[in-house]
C-alpha cells in the first residue's frame, strides 16, 4: 500500500529510469530472492543508464549529423580502401579528444569520408563528447551571416566550446579573404583545447596553395596539419558499388 506515494516520489525526483525499474521489479516473483543491495543496484543501475541514453540522445540531436547512423562499429577495411584498421581502433578509444587532436580524412568523392567522419562524432557522443557537424560551405554561410547581425563573437564562442567539430567537404569552393579569416578565428580557439575533423577531396599536401595568402595558410595549416591524424581513403567509389548505400 505504499507504492502509490513512493511513485510519486520518484516521479516529483525526476528519476524515471528507477521509477521504470522499479514498476517491473513489483511485477516479476523472483525479485523477493534478491537482497537489499542487488535490488537497490539495479534500480540504481536503471537510473544511469536512462540518464546516458537521454544524455547521448540530446548529444546527437545537437550535433546535426549528416549520417546520423553513422557508427564506427559498421566502418569496413576492403584491401582497395588501404584503411587502416589500427588507426581505428586507436581512434575509437577517443584519446585523440581528449589530448585535442585533429583527424583529417581525404579521398575522392564517393569514399566514404562523410561516413567516417560521422561515424567517429558519433561515437565521441557515446563517450559523452558534445560535437556538431557543419559543411564548409555551411559554416561560412553561418559565420557571414552571424557577422552581419552581429552574432559573430557568440557562433564563435558556440564553436569554440564543442569537444569535436566536423569540417565536411572542405576546400569543394574557391575560399575568399573572409572565409580565410574566418577559419583562421575557429582554428585558433580551437587549437591545443578541442579537436576538429575535416574531410576534404583534396590531399592536405596542397592546402596550403588552395587557403592563398601565406601568412594566413602557414596560420590555419599549422594547426590543423602538426596535430592531425591522417586517413587517406582509396579505391573507386562506394556509391558506385553500393548504389544503396551512404558510401561507408
Amino acid at each position: 500500500m505504499l507504492n502509490e506515494p513512493t511513485l510519486e516520489k520518484l516521479k516529483t525526483l525526476r528519476l524515471e529510469g528507477m521509477l521504470t525499474a522499479w514498476t517491473d521489479q513489483q511485477k516479476s516473483p523472483e525479485i523477493g530472492s534478491l537482497a537489499f543491495d542487488e535490488r537497490l543496484g539495479l534500480l540504481v543501475d536503471a537510473e544511469w543508464m536512462h540518464r546516458e541514453n537521454k544524455r547521448m540522445k540530446r548529444s546527437l540531436k545537437e550535433a546535426k549529423l549528416r549520417l546520423s547512423e553513422a557508427c564506427i562499429e559498421a566502418i569496413d577495411f576492403p584491401a582497395k580502401r588501404e584503411l587502416d584498421k589500427a588507426l581505428v581502433r586507436q581512434l575509437q578509444t577517443c584519446r585523440w579528444i581528449d589530448e585535442h587532436q585533429a583527424v583529417l580524412v581525404t579521398g575522392a568523392t564517393g569514399t566514404g569520408k562523410s561516413y567516417i567522419a560521422c561515424a567517429l562524432a558519433h561515437h565521441a557522443c557515446r563517450r559523452g563528447f558534445r560535437a556538431i557537424y557543419p559543411r564548409a560551405p555551411r559554416l561560412f554561410d553561418e559565420l557571414k551571416i552571424a557577422r552581419a547581425d552581429g552574432t559573430y563573437r557568440s557562433v564563435l564562442a558556440r564553436l569554440a566550446r564543442v569537444d569535436v567539430l566536423v569540417l565536411d567537404d572542405f576546400a569543394v569552393a574557391p575560399i575568399n579573404d573572409q572565409e580565410r579569416s574566418d577559419l583562421l578565428e575557429v582554428m585558433e580557439d580551437r587549437y591545443g583545447l578541442r579537436s576538429t575533423i575535416v574531410t576534404s577531396q583534396l590531399a592536405p599536401a596542397h592546402w596550403h596553395d588552395y587557403l592563398g595568402d601565406p601568412t594566413l595558410a602557414d596560420a590555419i595549416c599549422d594547426r590543423l596539419l602538426n596535430s592531425g591524424h591522417r586517413i587517406m581513403l582509396k579505391g573507386p567509389s562506394r556509391r558506385k558499388e553500393k548504389p544503396t548505400d551512404t558510401a561507408t
